[in-house]
């Protein structure tokens, strides 16, 4: 079957197994733009926060490393080390915080999509990730004109946005470069601020829209025929043949044993053929009767046929075996609705035989 075919005959919703077994896999819903713009949050925590301060400090300290250069004297490797590891500290204290909060800004944006999980099936090397055929697919399908549509936007949107900064802030940017140069550093943070700001705007539209669309096409992917659904259903509950058979044998086991026990009756209650109901009574066995098989045609036969070979008494009574069949479960006790029909079959049986022992006492 194509895969054509396959997605055509995918119309109904993913079950709740193969959505667990999906999430297991590590085949998650994910938005590639929410860490981009974790990163433009970053930078602007960056930019607003650190980049004032610190810049201005490196920019003096390395101001005063390299203004006097005969301070540093470098006659060997030592010195020379000494000298990088001056300026790699002093550059450090610059770099490390802001790395630190691009590190953070990325690890918050994939675990606020999805928790954390460790699963190797996702970096295991697949021949679908280095095939020609299944690249090209990737690129030119619907999966791959989606990302060409954001990136489309991102594009538009930043050249827009950066356009039109710009083209307000002109003639501020072409008055600073008469003015003090002290003050370019302050005007060059600020527009920053602005373009971050604003391309952080567009990026959280994009990001809303790209998480509903990622969650749509990812449901959509997981959809199922009706032949995967009646398959899945065999592995979990178990094939209908097998459990046919195996409730089969289990009704042949308690026939078996339900007909060893007609033997042990004291009573074997009838209408000509359809039911019979086999009890025990001993008195000293305490309790009320007990039921020890129940049958209906050929079962009702059978327990008759066994009853006779075993001189059991049988007593024909229609409406009382069709009600205790009906009421009745095998090695249960009679309920108490049917104490005086039956003890009054038991004083007949036993005044009958004419002694007061037990009738069918072991």
């Amino acid at each position: 079957m194509s895969e054509g075919a396959d997605k055509e005959s995918q119309t109904e919703e993913p079950t709740e197994k193969k959505i667990a077994d999906t999430i297991e896999k590590g085949n998650l819903p994910t938005s590639r733009e929410a860490p981009i713009l974790a990163s433009l949050l970053a930078a602007m925590g960056v930019v607003a926060f650190q980049a004032r301060e610190n810049a201005a400090e490196l920019a003096g300290n390395l101001k005063v490393t390299f203004e006097n250069p005969t301070q540093w004297s470098i006659g060997n490797s030592i010195d020379a080390l000494q000298f990088l590891h001056v300026v790699t500290v002093q550059s450090a204290r610059f770099v490390l915080p802001a790395t630190g909060l691009f590190l953070i800004a990325g690890v918050l944006a994939s675990l606020l999509q999805n928790p954390p999980q460790i699963n190797l099936e996702r970096i295991r090397p697949k021949f679908s990730n280095v095939s020609p055929t299944q690249g090209w697919g990737r690129m030119f399908g619907k999966r791959g004109w989606t990302e060409f549509g954001k990136s489309l936007f991102k594009f538009s949107a930043v050249t827009i946005i950066v356009g039109w900064i710009l083209s307000s802030d002109l003639p501020l940017l072409l008055k600073t470069m008469f003015s003090d140069p002290l003050l370019l550093p302050e005007t060059i943070l600020d527009l920053s601020m602005r373009l971050l700001a604003a391309v952080s705007i567009a990026t959280i539209v994009l990001v809303a829209a790209d998480l509903l669309f990622s969650r749509i096409l990812w449901r959509r992917d997981l959809r199922m025929s009706k032949q995967e659904i009646k398959d899945e259903m065999k592995q979990s509950e178990g094939d209908p043949a097998i459990k046919a058979r195996q409730r089969q044998i289990a009704r042949e086991r308690n026939r078996k044993r339900m007909m060893a026990a007609v033997p042990k009756a004291t009573v074997i209650i009838a209408n000509p053929t359809h039911y019979a109901i086999a009890l025990r009574y001993v008195r000293e066995e305490g309790g009320a009767p007990l039921v020890v098989a129940k049958g209906v045609d050929l079962i009702a036969l059978k327990i008759r046929e066994i009853g006779e070979a075993h001189d059991i008494p049988i007593v024909e009574d229609k409406l009382l075996a069709r009600s205790m069949y009906d009421h009745v479960d095998v090695d249960q006790m009679i309920p108490p609705q049917f104490f005086k029909a039956v003890a009054e079959l038991i004083y007949y049986l036993h005044s009958r035989n004419g002694s007061r022992a037990e009738i069918g006492a072991a």
